[in-house]
């Protein structure tokens, strides 16, 4: 009974945590001045990282968890410690602190991403003489940017498939498509409206920036001279388009899957955006007995092969990323 009153489970074939939390956020102030918060790894999408989980001011060593599993840790401190601050009004005193969760940064220059779930909870305590109150707390999220699309003159053509094997695509009016940290993003680019069976199709760099310009900063490479970017943590895959991918043209055809992520302020460790564009440059490319026009990494994209160099504008996708977090 005394589990269920606080939110929680209870397993009687334990004799040492009968009593474990389910799968949320659950704050409790004590009758003697105490936070207890207990945060579950599933309280986001991708499942939180428990061990980066932070208070305010976590130097001393009664801010630390008191305990930790794989699934859920508890924090029990003094409502007065740990960073907290305090509120006098009329008879009532509230203490407030915050937690948030450390994200694990992968950098190059002027640019940083993070694949981990940005995370932080607002917690408070309102005493009034002996009595404690109702416990508010908060997870802080961002509000969805509105879509934007653009189009252009060109006979390329940059597409999202709804899954790695590019069965079928979304559509203009699925945009901006929500995905969640280090899902699979499905990149297709080809040429439009050509039945020339000769054009081979190569890409240089594919980049993603959180403006609607291709020149936006930062701007993280997910492709470099068409072979995937060997300092993202999460290598982009590039996927063979052949005489079995059911196009017409596999040679107009070029694919890629990169895993989801946001942009992050290196200085105040926050995201920058939580929507991206993708661009890429591309070449159309005509074999010769000299130039068979194939592409292998790290080989670049020769100048004198290339016969048509296109950013592609005409049919720029954005990509909206979202964090999951129970009510």
């Amino acid at each position: 009974a005394d589990c269920e009153a606080n939110n929680c489970c209870y397993d009687s074939s334990s004799n040492t945590s009968p009593c474990y939390y389910a799968n949320d956020v659950t704050v409790q102030c004590t009758l003697d001045g105490q936070f207890v918060v207990v945060v579950s790894e599933k309280v986001t999408l991708p499942p939180l990282n428990l061990g980066s989980i932070q208070l305010v001011n976590s130097s001393y060593p009664s801010c630390s968890p008191v305990t930790s599993l794989p699934s859920f840790v508890v924090y029990q401190f003094p409502v007065s410690a740990c960073g907290s601050t305090v509120q006098v009004s009329g008879g009532n005193v509230t203490y407030q602190n915050t937690m948030f969760a450390a994200i694990t940064r992968v950098s190059e220059p002027e640019v940083s991403i993070t694949r981990d779930s940005v995370y932080k909870l607002f917690f408070q305590c309102t005493y009034s003489g002996s009595q404690d109150v109702q416990v508010e707390a908060e997870v802080y999220t961002v509000a969805p940017p509105l879509p934007v699309v653009e189009q252009g003159p060109f006979d390329l053509e940059l597409v999202i498939a709804t899954d790695s094997s590019c069965g079928s695509y979304y559509v203009d009016t699925d945009y901006p498509v929500t995905k969640t940290l280090r899902d699979p993003v499905a990149v297709e680019v080809h040429i439009v409206n050509r039945t020339d069976p000769n054009p081979v199709l190569t890409l240089g760099d594919c980049w993603v920036t959180p403006g609607p310009s291709a020149s936006s900063h930062p701007q993280w490479r997910l492709l470099v001279n068409g072979c995937p970017n060997t300092g993202d943590n999460y290598l982009t895959s590039l996927v063979t388009v052949d005489s079995t991918s059911g196009v017409a043209y596999p040679s107009h055809y070029k694919r890629f899957v990169f895993e989801m992520f946001v942009f992050v302020d290196p200085v105040a460790q926050q995201a920058l955006a939580e929507k991206i564009f993708i661009y890429c440059v591309a070449a159309a490319c005509y074999p010769s007995a000299t130039d068979p026009c194939t592409q292998s990494c790290p080989a670049k994209i020769s100048g004198t092969a290339a016969d048509k160099l296109a950013r592609i504008h005409s049919s720029r996708k954005n990509v909206l990323l979202q964090w999951s977090c129970p009510p």
